[in-house]
């Protein structure tokens, strides 16, 4: 049996996006002969917490700890709770919020946990001097983990595979920090440099695939998925005509267009407006309540700010119709949340506001899970609606999705333990 190292931030009882992937590789790498060996932080500052997932963690697998020091009194240059998800960056600092947005997004490089680098470095240095580990991988954002892989690589020649959750300089909120021309230099040099020396590079979707492999040859697609069994067993669905979002929805994900189109459908339609009910599951921006509030649609809106993982399963079967909102930027094209594929499991229709080109558009198309609408398309989106209403109505409002089997946990965990084992031999 082959024995990895897996060296990851996010590790229960983390909630959110960011833990799912790994913790679930290594709930079923046994299956593939693979022992995982997990390394992640002792004190860590996790924005949301979720004790269920702790369920997910095989018996009697080794994991290792070590402290790490963040620059938590920085953090108020989000605007919000030190806690706060890098998503949540403050439109409108004060004086002192740009100041602090300036030093995060120019010494803190490749973000603030870079100093947990240079002791992760060293204690792992000597654990793998010691104990036989066939393979390190490294998982971010943030992607400062990935220094600690290249340092390994270049130290002791380990096997190496550098996974990429999202993007590096595309990543979506990059964008908005203050970043000088040296600082954006210096994040693409890193990122070559770990793309360039690791043994195989994993990411998410097509597009991150396309751009990565122009700097190295073994780049894999392997995507977020969903874990357990499809079910064929029938739900009762909500009484009334659900629109579900699970995850984050900040500024950049805040869809204004859709505001629009239902503030004007529950103007004209009083039996759509009495039937109608969409539940935000997430912490939401302060600017997407104020728009829901300036459209007079608090009333059929429900904002329910973190359940556990298990309760947001339950919400997605029983929801009328699921909602998924990709961040309105440049990169929007290769965004994948990792929503989608729980959605996939749910199997109830999709509405999709992102890019017709991009991924998630791709990935709603090949699995006839629902519809996506482009970002400026109010006429298409008011139809959609619309039409997913009139099926509700007539009590029909299901979706006939296939090829989803594909993004179970378990097959995905297949595919890495391939790869592991195509770089070992």
């Amino acid at each position: 049996m082959k024995k990895a190292l897996i060296i990851t931030y996010y590790w229960p009882p983390a909630g959110g996006s960011g833990v799912q992937r790994w913790l679930k590789f290594v709930k079923y790498f046994r299956d593939f002969d693979i022992e995982p060996v997990v390394y992640t932080v002792e004190n860590p500052n996790y924005p949301i917490l979720d004790e269920s997932l702790f369920k997910d963690i095989p018996n009697d697998i080794e994991i290792l700890k070590q402290p790490i020091w963040e620059p938590n009194s920085l953090f108020a240059f989000f605007g919000k709770k030190k806690t706060e998800s890098a998503g949540f960056l403050n439109p409108n600092p004060t004086f002192f919020g740009k100041i602090l947005q300036y030093i995060r997004a120019n010494y803190f490089i490749p973000d603030a946990r870079k100093f947990w680098v240079k002791p992760s470095f060293k204690y792992l240095n000597k654990y793998l001097k010691l104990n036989k580990i066939d393979v390190v991988v490294t998982t971010g954002p943030p992607h400062s983990l990935h220094l600690i892989g290249l340092n390994l690589k270049k130290e002791l020649n380990i096997k190496w595979i550098a996974d990429f959750r999202d993007p590096w300089t595309e990543i979506d909120y990059l964008q908005q920090l203050p970043l000088t021309k040296k600082a954006i230099e210096k994040h693409r040099f890193l990122e070559k440099e770990v793309l360039k020396n690791a043994d195989a590079v994993l990411v998410v979707g097509k597009t991150m695939n396309e751009k990565y492999s122009k700097f190295n040859s073994n780049v894999v697609t392997v995507t977020n998925g969903f874990d357990g069994e499809i079910s064929e067993t029938a739900v009762e669905l909500d009484s009334k005509f659900t629109v579900t979002h699970i995850g984050l929805m900040n500024a950049d994900r805040n869809p204004k267009i859709l505001w629009r189109v239902l503030s004007e459908i529950i103007a004209k339609n009083k039996e759509f407006a009495n039937d109608f009910e969409l539940k935000l599951i997430g912490k939401a921006d302060a600017s997407v309540i104020e728009d829901i509030s300036k459209h007079q649609l608090s009333s059929n809106i429900q904002v329910i700010d973190y359940v556990t993982h298990d309760k947001v399963i339950e919400f997605q079967k029983k929801s009328q119709v699921l909602l998924l909102i990709v961040n309105k930027v440049p990169s929007a094209k290769g965004i994948i949340t990792g929503k989608i594929f729980e959605y996939l499991m749910a199997k109830r229709p999709v509405l999709g506001i992102a890019p017709l080109n991009g991924d998630v558009a791709e990935i709603i198309m090949e699995t006839n899970s629902g519809v996506v609408i482009d970002f400026s398309d109010e006429i298409g989106l008011k139809k959609a609606i619309l039409k997913l209403y009139a099926k509700f109505k007539l009590g029909n409002l299901t979706v006939e999705s296939k090829n989803i089997a594909q993004f179970q946990r378990r097959e995905l965990t297949r595919k890495v333990s391939e790869i592991i084992n195509m770089i070992t031999e």
